[in-house]
């Protein structure tokens, strides 16, 4: 007897489930997120570090641009070491470059990060209290392409305009 009303428990727990208030709604975060007031002194922000890594980009183009000018101009005459010091002079210069704009690329992704991950951050959050606040079950973003959803009812809940309401957007 205990087995049957077992077995007839788990039988029955699905139709439970499917029985509750499901909720679900969509937003559009990119939208969201290109309302936020912060997004232009991050831009700023950007803008100003990558101008700074382009003009210090610059300097050592032009070292090894006159380097190699001098390499050039004296290589007809030079001994065969001192070319031999020229081209590592050369080598050297272009090892920097390259290493430089490792590190530059790594900075320019960890200040992203650092000053968008507030950003998101707030998002995320009121994304989460308007779901909250209206017992949503699920919320999706259709914001990215590769969404895995590809059609919304005309009677879906879109709840962007009131994250952004509740952003303050």
């Amino acid at each position: 007897m205990l087995k049957k009303l077992l077995i007839f428990i788990i039988a029955l727990a699905p139709a439970v489930l499917v029985a509750q208030d499901l909720k679900i709604a969509y937003i559009n975060t990119q939208e969201v997120f290109s309302a936020m007031p912060e997004l232009s002194g991050i831009e700023k922000q950007l803008s100003d570090k990558q101008e700074q890594i382009t003009k210090n980009g610059q300097a050592l183009v032009e070292e090894y641009n006159k380097k190699a000018e001098e390499f050039e101009t004296t290589s007809a005459t030079a001994s065969e070491t001192l070319k031999q010091d020229q081209q590592a002079q050369l080598q050297s210069i272009l090892q920097r470059y390259e290493l430089f704009q490792q590190n530059s690329q790594q900075e320019m992704q960890q200040l992203q990060q650092q000053l968008l991950g507030p950003v998101n951050q707030k998002i995320q959050d009121a994304i989460q209290a308007v779901g909250v606040a209206n017992s949503y079950t699920y919320i999706f973003d259709v914001s990215n392409m590769q969404s895995p959803i590809v059609y919304t009812h005309p009677s879906a809940v879109n709840i962007t305009t009131e994250v952004k309401t509740r952003l303050g957007l």
